[in-house]
């Protein structure tokens, strides 16, 4: 069983977790013997966390309480709070998250802040554009692994820019191995083109009762 973990800070940006938190909690698309996935909401306290778009997340964890272990995914959505020092402490589980085998999916603002702590030095990643990184981050050294793509998937990290959150989340199922393959190109390419031809190529994709 594969445990996800969305770290919930505030001004978040919830779109940008839309699509792959809507999936895995649904599971409306899984293939029959998918692995169970359980989704939980972690952060620095039990209290509220209110979104950008003013949404309010109640957690169901501490980000202390995330296991790491080969089944543990963290997912680090963008916002407007990574350069307050607290937030070190979900970077710091993320760091060792893919030391030892688990995933860490972060996107947008969270990618500048897995630079600060070198984590984008020495593999593949994308982020806001080519030049963000260095931008907003003098110690960033990771240049020559800079791909310049919506999102990128190294081993057990995937990254994305904030534009990017679509491929991002196909990269994570992808992952996680829940969607049979046929299934998931057809569900990206339906929210990708919003064609109705891919619509019902996705639903003769799915298990049949």
């Amino acid at each position: 069983m594969f445990t996800v973990y969305l770290y919930a800070l505030d001004t978040m940006a919830d779109w940008e977790i839309g699509h792959v938190m809507a999936e895995l909690n649904s599971k409306r698309f899984f293939k029959k013997d998918a692995p169970q996935v359980l989704v939980k909401i972690a952060a620095l306290s039990k209290e509220p966390v209110k979104t950008m778009g003013g949404l309010t997340l109640i957690p169901d964890c501490l980000i202390d309480d995330i296991q790491i272990n080969q089944n543990s995914v963290l997912l680090l959505p963008g916002a407007n709070a990574w350069s307050e020092s607290e937030h070190g402490a979900a970077i710091q589980k993320a760091s060792e998250l893919l030391l030892n085998g688990g995933t860490v999916a972060a996107i947008c603002g969270a990618t500048l802040a897995l630079a600060h702590a070198g984590i984008l030095d020495n593999r593949p990643h994308t982020s806001n554009g080519d030049g963000f990184l260095e931008m907003f981050c003098p110690t960033y050294k990771g240049k020559k692994f800079y791909v310049d793509e919506p999102a990128v998937a190294d081993q057990n990290l995937v990254t994305a820019s904030a534009t990017g959150s679509l491929l991002w989340a196909k990269l994570i199922i992808k992952k996680l191995g829940v969607f049979a393959p046929e299934t998931l190109e057809a569900w990206h390419a339906y929210f990708s083109t919003g064609k109705a031809d891919h619509f019902f190529a996705l639903l003769k994709t799915l298990p049949q009762d």
